[in-house]
């Protein structure tokens, strides 16, 4: 299949043609409520085509919830058209489990959550400009969706759109955000099925991880010849993301055993939270059905040499003129007075921010010194001990800002609308990140939270995340993570049985 196949729609009808809106794709709940621009109008049209030229018999349309994991349903060829007119439903209870899958909220009591009583539905709103054909699947494409409530109001919960409106903030200050992604990830291969019997907690229940065995040996940082014993890895991640039409930069053997990373070119900040989710799907279902088993979590067991993270590359440009913000001036060093006040806001809140740039109990046994992780909130100048590395000045890319604290489960949509509301606060009260760091491991300096419970802890403290997000969203995302992360206090761990079993 030629990788154009696979391409999103373009918003403004570009590439494809696009069929005329029919009278009977007007009214429905889409159209009732205005959530389409004609943009998307133009899009969806053009997926129709795409859906009767390539015979697709199934689209999966789908919403990242509040951990960045696809939910969704999948729906034959005649449903599309009514989805594309009305959305679709899903309870509304999926916005309100924790990590395990358990609601951390009452749905059936009367102090249920407002729009969650009951677990009703909410509406999936495709956005027919993220439109792709899936290589892995037969004769399958896909789609991503905004939630609604049934009254049409936006879902205060909805991390896609809580994205969307700071960039809108950021908007309204002139200023558009560049993103950049690396993201680590181990492969392993598959020794038994994912599934297993003995589920602690009961039916449903997260249950023992499979078996895997590793895919290289790790401790040669870029070996070529390391990357060419996993290059049957390689090319099935190459022509399932770039048929994908993701913007694959590189995908590169990192220091850890059956750890990789792939890069991706930089792009606008809403399109590369879409990516991101996009592709660590796309990795999991491409390795699962190689026989292989890929993880996004940090710190795997096992893997104690190499944790993985997800460093996060930004700048910014004046809307108006399309100049890079970031770069020095004549009097200026490293990087510009936008880009130290923006960095200023991302040290003064990194604490709060860690409950989304690092949203599982596991990344934070990642925060180690002397790791090429931080444990510190501290700028450096091409620094990768530091939190945040300052690089780029002068250069054909531009000066840009790497934030190397996120852990690569982050929801997408969180880890990059914490940095804009940090980065806003920054610009507004001309915030001084101090001098650059030579020696990040061991300045005195204000540490990055030690577990999740303390992130959340610093999350609640901090105003400036109520007033963005809003204080119901910062109640509701502290109580699913106080709850994930209580189940794990009171579970006994393999390190305890074996510490005090026999001693006392």
């Amino acid at each position: 299949m030629p990788s154009v196949d696979a391409r999103p729609v373009a918003e403004g009808g570009g590439g494809w043609d696009a069929r005329p809106m029919l009278a009977a794709d007007r009214g429905g709940f889409i159209d009732r409520h205005g959530l389409w621009t004609q943009a998307h109008h133009a899009a969806a049209g053009q997926l129709r085509r795409v859906i009767d030229e390539l015979g697709l018999e199934l689209v999966r349309f789908s919403f990242a919830d509040q951990h960045g994991v696809l939910h969704g349903k999948t729906l034959t060829r005649a449903a599309v058209p009514s989805a594309l007119r009305s959305g679709l439903t899903a309870p509304s209870s999926l916005l309100l489990k924790d990590s395990s899958g358990r609601s951390a909220f009452p749905v059936f009591t009367p102090d249920a959550q407002a729009g969650f009583a009951g677990a009703g539905d909410v509406v999936l709103v495709p956005d027919p400009t993220t439109f792709r054909v899936l290589p892995w699947a037969e004769k399958t494409g896909w789609v991503l969706c905004d939630l609604r409530f049934p009254d049409g109001s936006p879902v205060p919960f909805c991390t896609r759109s809580m994205l969307r409106e700071q960039i809108d903030k950021l908007g309204d200050h002139g200023y558009d955000m560049t993103v950049g992604v690396e993201l680590e990830f181990h492969v392993f291969r598959a020794e038994e099925a994912a599934f297993a019997a003995d589920r602690v907690g009961g039916p449903g229940a997260p249950g023992r991880p499979p078996r895997v065995g590793p895919v290289s040996g790790g401790a040669q940082l870029l070996h070529e010849e390391g990357l060419d014993r996993v290059d049957d890895v390689v090319q099935l991640l190459q022509r399932g993301l770039t048929t994908l039409d993701l913007p694959l930069r590189s995908i590169e053997l990192e220091f850890g055993p059956s750890q990789l990373e792939i890069t991706m070119q930089a792009g606008s900040a809403r399109d590369a939270a879409d990516q991101v989710v996009l592709a660590r799907s796309a990795i999991r279902q491409i390795c699962r059905r190689a026989g292989y088993h890929a993880t996004f979590m940090s710190r795997p067991a096992g893997t104690a040499t190499a944790s993985t993270g997800w460093h996060l590359h930004q700048s910014l440009r004046e809307r108006a003129t399309g100049r890079t913000a970031f770069d020095p001036g004549p009097d200026e060093t490293l990087m510009s007075s936008t880009a130290r006040h923006w960095l200023g806001g991302l040290l003064a809140h990194a604490p709060a921010a860690a409950a989304f740039t690092t949203p599982t109990v596991n990344g934070y046994k990642r925060y180690l010194p002397f790791s090429l992780a931080p444990d510190r909130v501290l700028w450096g100048a091409d620094n990768k001990g530091a939190m945040v590395r300052v690089v780029g000045g002068g250069t054909d890319s531009g000066a840009r800002l790497e934030n190397r604290s996120g852990e690569p489960a982050a929801n997408p949509y969180l880890y990059i609308a914490s940095q804009v509301v940090s980065g806003l606060d920054g610009l507004k009260h001309a915030t001084d990140p101090g001098p650059p760091t030579e020696n990040p491991y061991a300045a005195d300096a204000v540490r990055l939270p030690r577990s999740l419970g303390a992130a959340v802890d610093a999350l609640e403290a901090d105003l400036v995340f109520a007033d963005a997000f809003g204080a119901r969203t910062i109640d509701w995302y502290a109580k699913l993570k106080r709850d994930e992360f209580a189940r794990y206090l009171a579970h006994v761990s393999d390190w305890e049985q074996r510490e005090y079993f026999d001693l006392f």
